[in-house]
C-alpha cells in the first residue's frame, strides 16, 4: 500500500508541478551523463594504471630472468648441484623482490617448488604453468596472491618464463607482482569521481530548479491572472518587467484582459438591450392582445350563427390567440430569468400528489392520443419548492411525452432520498440521439423541424423548465435514444437552498437497451 501511495504521489507531482518535472528530467539526464563519464574515466584510469604496472613488471621480470639465466649457464655440474643453484637463485630473486614488496618468486625445481617465504604456491594459475611449460617466452596473467600465513589475499599479476640448464632441462620461474597499491589508487580515483559527480549532480539539479522557478514565476502569475479574470475581476493585470519574452507574455495577457473586458461590456449591453426589447414588446403587446381576445371571445360565442367557413375561421382565431398568449407569457418568464428577477414562492408540498394531479389534468389529452398514463409513487415525497413552477415543469414534460409517445404508455416515477427527491417522465416514442440530449433545452429547438406540433406550445417550455429547476438548485436531465423513447428526470433538494449531490432515480431507464 505504501509503494502504491508513493507511486500515485509521484504521478500527481509529475502531472501538476513543472519544477518537479524539470528537476526530475535534469536529474535523469545528469545521472546518465555522469554515469557514462565516470565509467569512461574509471575504465581509462584502470587501463592506464594496470597497463603501466604490467609494463614495469615485465621489464623487472626480464632483468631478473636474464641474471638468473646467466648464473645458471655458468653452473658446473661436477662442483654444484642444479637444485642448490636454483635454490640460491630463488632466494636472491626473492630478496630483490622483497625490497619495497614489489614481487614474490616461485621456481619449479627438480624436486619441488622453491620461492619466497610465506607465499602460497597455488597463487600461480594453472593456465600460466601450462603456457610456460609449453613454448619458450614470457607470459603474464592476472591472479590473486594468497599467503600461507594469516595475511589477506591481494590482487596481483603473475609473470612466468623458463630457465634453461646447461643440459637443456627447462625450469619454470614465476613472478607474482602485487597490485595492491594500484588497487588503492583506483579506489581513491573512484571515490574522487563519485564525490565530484555528486557535487556536479547537486549543482546541476539546483541550477535546473532555479531556472524552472525563474521561468515558472511569470507563467504562474499569468495563470493566476487568467483565473482572476475568469472569476470576473477584469481589472486585474500582470506586472510587466523588462523586455524579454516573459515580459511579452505579461503584455499579451494584459491586452487580452483589456479586450475581453471591452467585449464582455459590449455583450452585456447588447444582452441588456435585447432583454429590455423582449420585455417591452411583450408588455406592449398585452393591451392589443387583450382587445383582440375580447373581440375573438365575442365571435367565438356567436359562432353557431355563422356559416361553416366563418365558424371554422372563428375557431382557428381563438386557438391561435391561445398560442399567442402562451408565447407572450413564456417570453415574459424568459425575460425574468434573463434579468435575474425570477423568485420562488416556497411551500412544503408532496411531489407525488402534484404528479398525480398533473397526470389527471392531462388525461383528456392522453385519451385523444390513445396513450395510457401511469404513476409510480411508492410513498409521499415532501420538499420545499414553488408549487406553481413545479406544476409547470411537470405539465410541460407530460405534454411533450404524450405528443411524442407514438401511442405507447407514458409513466411518471416519483422517488425520495435522504436529501433529494426526483420525478421522472418516461415515454416510449420517437426519442432522440445522445448528442441531442443537451440541445432539447435550447430555446425554440426541435429534433425534427418537419414534425408538426399538435399539442401547441411556444418552443420555450423546456428552456423555462430548466430555468425553474435551476432556480430550485436542482437538476433537469434528459435521456433519449431513437426508437427507445426518452426520459426527463427532475431532481430537487428536499430543503430549499441546498444543493443536489445525487438523485434517487437514474437518468437512464432500467428498460433501455444498451448499445453494443
Amino acid at each position: 500500500m505504501t509503494d502504491q501511495r508513493s507511486a500515485r504521489t509521484g504521478r500527481t507531482l509529475w502531472s501538476r508541478s513543472l519544477p518537479f518535472r524539470v528537476v526530475v528530467t535534469t536529474l535523469v539526464a545528469a545521472l546518465t551523463v555522469l554515469t557514462a563519464t565516470g565509467w569512461f574515466l574509471m575504465d581509462q584510469s584502470s587501463r592506464g594504471i594496470l597497463a603501466g604496472k604490467r609494463q614495469a613488471s615485465l621489464a623487472e621480470a626480464s632483468v631478473v630472468l636474464d641474471g638468473m639465466q646467466r648464473d645458471l649457464r655458468s653452473l658446473n655440474p661436477r662442483t654444484a648441484s642444479i637444485n642448490e643453484r636454483l635454490t640460491q637463485l630463488a632466494r636472491d630473486a626473492a630478496y630483490r623482490g622483497s625490497v619495497g614488496n614489489q614481487y614474490y618468486v616461485v621456481v619449479a625445481g627438480p624436486v619441488s617448488d622453491i620461492g619466497s617465504a610465506g607465499i602460497d604456491y597455488a597463487s600461480v594459475p594453472d593456465s600460466l604453468r601450462r603456457a610456460v611449460q609449453g613454448v619458450d617466452g614470457i607470459y603474464s596473467t592476472s591472479t590473486e596472491i594468497r599467503f600461507a600465513d594469516a595475511r589477506p589475499a591481494v590482487p596481483g599479476l603473475a609473470i612466468g618464463s623458463a630457465l634453461s640448464a646447461p643440459d637443456g632441462t627447462r625450469y619454470p620461474v614465476y613472478f607474482l607482482f602485487t597490485q595492491q597499491p594500484e588497487a588503492e589508487t583506483l579506489a581513491v580515483v573512484q571515490r574522487a569521481t563519485v564525490v565530484a559527480g555528486l557535487i556536479v549532480l547537486v549543482g546541476v539539479v539546483a541550477t535546473g530548479w532555479m531556472i524552472a522557478l525563474q521561468v515558472l514565476r511569470p507563467i504562474r502569475a499569468a495563470r493566476l491572472a487568467a483565473e482572476s479574470i475568469a472569476a470576473g475581476h477584469l481589472d486585474d493585470r500582470m506586472a510587466v518587467r523588462g523586455t524579454d519574452d516573459l515580459a511579452g507574455l505579461a503584455r499579451s495577457m494584459n491586452h487580452l484582459a483589456t479586450e475581453l473586458d471591452r467585449k464582455i461590456t459590449e455583450m452585456e449591453e447588447l444582452s441588456r438591450v435585447q432583454q429590455q426589447f423582449v420585455s417591452d414588446v411583450s408588455h406592449e403587446l398585452r393591451t392589443p392582445l387583450t382587445t383582440v381576445r375580447m373581440a375573438a371571445d365575442v365571435l367565438y360565442g356567436q359562432r353557431d350563427g355563422f356559416d361553416p367557413l366563418a365558424t371554422r375561421s372563428t375557431e382557428l382565431l381563438s386557438t391561435e390567440l391561445d398560442r399567442f398568449e402562451e408565447l407572450l407569457t413564456d417570453l415574459l418568464e424568459i425575460s425574468r430569468f434573463d434579468a435575474g428577477a425570477a423568485e420562488l414562492s416556497l411551500d412544503e408540498v408532496d411531489l407525488a400528489q402534484i404528479a398525480a394531479e398533473e397526470l389527471a389534468a392531462q388525461e383528456l389529452l392522453a385519451q385523444q392520443y390513445g396513450i395510457p398514463l401511469q404513476l409510480d409513487a411508492a410513498e409521499p415525497c415532501l420538499a420545499e419548492v414553488d408549487p406553481r413552477r413545479i406544476r409547470r415543469i411537470l405539465r410541460n414534460l407530460i405534454a411533450n411525452a404524450i405528443e411524442h409517445g407514438e401511442g405507447r404508455p407514458v409513466s411518471v416515477h416519483v422517488r425520495g432520498g435522504e436529501s433529494a427527491v426526483a420525478v421522472a417522465v418516461r415515454d416510449h416514442g420517437v426519442g432522440f440521439s445522445a448528442a441531442e440530449a443537451h440541445k432539447v433545452f435550447n430555446r425554440f429547438w426541435r429534433a425534427d423541424p418537419a414534425r408538426r406540433r399538435t399539442v401547441g406550445g411556444s418552443g420555450l417550455g423546456l428552456a423555462i423548465a430548466l430555468g425553474d429547476a435551476t432556480l430550485h438548485h436542482g437538476w433537469l436531465n434528459a435521456w433519449g435514444r431513437p426508437g427507445q423513447g426518452a426520459q426527463f428526470r427532475l431532481t430537487l433538494p428536499r430543503k430549499a437552498g441546498d444543493d443536489v449531490i445525487s438523485s434517487p432515480w437514474p437518468v437512464m431507464p432500467d428498460d433501455a437497451e444498451v448499445s453494443a
